[in-house]
């Protein structure tokens, strides 16, 4: 059951047919699910779009609400405004080997990278699953990136599924969630979808869209998880746009009750499938389509509320999980049922 199903319904925007991610038009999602013994991790995949990524890319930015964390590309996307290869997801320490898989995929597709051409920029972004598995085991290998990119497809599966099987979220399991908007452009209908790694949030700071403080009874430890927000849409947006839209998912995440501790990696990534960048240039110019500043706030709210129900999807979708020593979190969706 989805946060929906539970009556939790956030904002005022209509979502999407699937209301996911990949209601954008060509993007696609996989995981790759790994769980033996004390191991409870994965790898998430978004494809944005069909074909080859680094000939033809998409137009992206990033923002870094806080910094805590060891995500890999993306320096080169908040400098250059491009995505050049799917976006994985996993655990801290599977970041390199994660880089390493889409390295590969990469040269296959386009062998000239790095030797007649520039090289590719992976883009690898984590959150640390260690209360809930064993991160020290290394357990993420490139065969599972693989996986997860070959089992990408439009229907998204939710909770405690690839990157997100070892997370928590305020003191709840938490792990994968998504949502879209549906907002009017131009006459025609486009989306903006978000989907989210959730583990962040004080156990007791939870607050739902209805008022309710959701407490799992759990001892108050500092704020030191993580989120990372992937933000897609068909509206075309310039980079310095697409920034701007990608700084409200923080209303989103701050909407539940987070305000962004010491400890915590708060990091949002986005990118439209409109305005794509070729490779090589032909010319000396290259035309691009802008959504006008005046019509940007429906685009604004549409990552905010994407971004908190995303959240609470992950929340409400999550299964349970024991990690090492027996360690275990409540599940959103058993509160909910007793209150």
């Amino acid at each position: 059951m989805r946060a929906r199903d539970h009556g939790l319904v956030t904002g005022i925007m209509p979502p999407g047919a699937r209301n996911a991610i990949t209601d954008v038009p060509g993007v696609r999602v996989g995981h790759a699910t790994v769980r033996r013994g004390e191991v409870n991790t994965g790898v998430t995949a978004i494809i944005p779009q069909p074909g080859n990524l680094f000939l033809n890319k998409l137009t992206a930015a990033v923002e870094v609400i806080n910094g805590f964390g060891k995500s890999a590309g993306l320096v080169q996307v908040g400098e250059l405004g491009t995505l050049e290869t799917p976006v994985l997801l996993t655990n801290t320490f599977g970041v390199g080997t994660c880089v390493n898989a889409l390295v590969r995929r990469a040269i296959a597709e386009t062998p000239q990278i790095g030797r007649r051409t520039s090289t590719v920029n992976a883009v690898v972004c984590e959150c640390n699953d260690g209360p809930l598995s064993d991160i020290q085991a290394l357990a993420v290998t490139e065969s599972d990136a693989l996986a997860a990119l070959g089992a990408a497809e439009t229907t998204v599966a939710e909770g405690s599924v690839g990157a997100g099987t070892g997370m928590s979220c305020f003191g709840f399991k938490g792990g994968i969630g998504t949502a879209s908007r549906r907002v009017a452009v131009g006459g025609q209908d486009c989306h903006l979808g978000a989907l989210v790694l959730a583990n962040f949030g004080r156990a007791g700071d939870l607050v739902l869209p209805d008022g309710r403080r959701a407490d799992p009874r759990a001892l108050p430890e500092a704020e030191k998880g993580s989120i990372i927000v992937v933000l897609a849409t068909d509206v075309p947006v310039d980079q310095r746009q697409l920034q701007r839209i990608c700084r409200r998912a923080g209303a989103g995440i701050a909407r539940l009750g987070a305000f962004f501790g010491h400890g915590s990696g708060d990091i949002v990534l986005g990118f439209t499938t409109v305005n794509r960048l070729p490779h090589q240039s032909e010319g000396d110019t290259i035309p691009l389509v802008r959504l006008s500043d005046d019509r940007i706030d429906d685009i604004f709210c549409a990552a905010a509320e994407s971004t908190e129900e995303a959240i609470l999807n992950a929340l409400c979708t999550a299964t349970a999980v024991t990690g090492p020593d027996g360690l275990a979190r409540p599940l959103l969706a058993d509160w909910l049922a007793a209150h």
